[in-house]
């Protein structure tokens, strides 16, 4: 029993080899998981004791339950058969696609990159690129039942939108965004995972997929996740906010239970004094889609050029970006009085147009119009905008300094990037850019042209 045993050492190896791996999946990896999850959930408990939306347990599932639980949800599993009828595959086949689907959209979100680093970055990032101005959201947030799925709906000006607006609401909650393909590229996209949010594929018509993706926005909403959307489905060309796309808020209401958690949308208005993505925007519109040139080298070389000139103290930014925050709607009580999925949609996007904040400069290049024949005749078109705008019951988020403040913040970067030129007429070849600033200014079509020829 206690004689000696001779084994090649190889063998020697392997045995070894074998029995750490046990130990290490049967005593170790449990316990270290055991310790880590402990210090997890009291970080959690302390951060959710600040938040006024608390985190939900179902961000906090483990990714591979969340997609098992999908892929086996009975409406994807119905989907799935019916895939395979259709196109005549196994249902082993379909059912595997809808795994590959389930895994492609959920999220794997990590409290601790998203609150100790996405949240700090966002900050920071913004306030080197901008001057942001906020509308007061506490008061209307303040409101809403506890209980109830918060949905932030937002026009989508700029691809920053994310950025601001997870800054914005960091000290409130966190949330969960839907973003589009661009973002599935390696290491952004595992880094966007851990931020919560879920990839979704813009335009898709596979009927297996759609199933796929409405069940996990419709148990995202039933387990109370605060979300982000951007209803108009992508950035805006001309810069208005555009109609809703009903893809997402269909899936909602089409989960909606009336006698369970309510569902509340708080509209957001976003607006930026410089869209970086302007020019793209702009020339896409020219070419009547959306297909965007794609140019790497020339965002870096931009931004090296930026980060250089703000070190050396020669730039301040880009100006001011602010967001205004309107009055929440409820789905329950918007279906009660017998709302659709369409008035859902338009209503929507009427509150987000009415809380889009007026900025200095789509302010003057709205009061500019086609020209003007000096610099006080461009100052009392400013000041005649503002007190239409006043009136109808606008956003203003303008320097506190009065008027002349106002047109030089607005007018300076129009002149600065050749926009306007100096005898204050539009540039050639630049029409288009300075009616894309002046058309997020709300006032109705025929406001704005009495005002140009003035």
């Amino acid at each position: 029993m206690f004689d000696t045993v001779a084994v090649p050492v190889w063998l020697l190896i392997l045995i070894l080899g074998f029995a750490a791996v046990s130990f290490a999946t049967h005593f170790l990896f449990p316990s270290v998981r055991w310790f880590f999850r402990g210090r997890a959930e009291k970080a959690l408990a302390r951060l959710n004791a600040r938040l006024d939306r608390k985190i939900e347990w179902f961000k906090l599932a483990r990714r591979s339950d969340m997609v098992v639980r999908l892929a086996y949800d009975p409406a994807v599993m119905e989907a799935a058969a019916a895939q395979a009828a259709a196109t005549g595959v196994p249902g082993e086949v379909a059912f595997e696609e809808a795994r590959a689907y389930a895994r492609e959209i959920v999220p794997a979100f990590s409290a601790t990159v998203y609150f100790g680093f996405a949240t700090r970055a966002a900050k920071g990032l913004s306030r080197l690129l901008f001057r942001v101005r906020v509308g007061k959201v506490d008061q209307e947030l303040r409101l809403i039942d506890p209980k109830a799925t918060v949905v932030f709906v937002m026009n989508h000006r700029s691809n920053l939108d994310y950025v601001l607006v997870t800054w914005l609401v960091s000290e409130r909650s966190a949330i969960s965004y839907a973003v589009g393909e661009w973002a599935r590229v390696w290491p952004l996209s595992a880094l966007i995972r851990s931020m919560g949010a879920y990839f979704i594929r813009r335009g898709s018509r596979n009927a297996l997929y759609r199933r796929v993706l409405a069940r996990y926005v419709q148990m995202a909403t039933e387990e109370g996740t605060t979300q982000a959307m951007f209803p108009e489905g992508g950035l805006s060309l001309d810069g208005r906010v555009g109609p809703a796309k009903l893809g997402l808020l269909s899936y909602i209401v089409e989960g909606f239970d009336p006698a369970g958690r309510d569902v509340v949308f708080v509209p957001v208005g976003l607006a930026y004094d410089r869209v970086l993505e302007d020019r793209v925007l702009v020339e896409a519109a020219r070419q009547g889609g959306r297909r965007f040139r794609n140019r790497p080298l020339r965002v870096a070389w931009a931004s090296a050029r930026f980060l250089w000139a703000r070190w050396r103290g020669r730039t301040r930014g880009f100006g001011t970006a602010a967001a205004g925050f309107g009055a929440p709607m409820s789905l329950r009580a918007h279906l009660a009085a017998g709302g659709t999925v369409t008035s859902l949609g338009a209503g929507l996007m009427q509150r987000i147009a009415a809380v889009v904040p007026v900025l200095p400069v789509p302010l003057v290049a709205a009061a500019l119009g086609t020209g003007a024949d000096s610099r006080e005749v461009l100052a009392a078109r400013v000041e005649a905008l503002v007190a239409r705008l006043v009136a109808a019951g606008a956003v203003l988020k303008l320097p506190p300094q009065g008027l002349r403040a106002t047109l030089d913040e607005g007018l300076t970067p129009l002149l600065a990037r050749g926009i306007v030129t100096p005898g204050l007429q539009v540039a050639p070849g630049q029409a288009d850019l300075l009616a894309f600033y002046a058309a997020s200014v709300p006032l109705p079509p025929n406001e704005n042209s009495a005002l140009r020829q003035t």
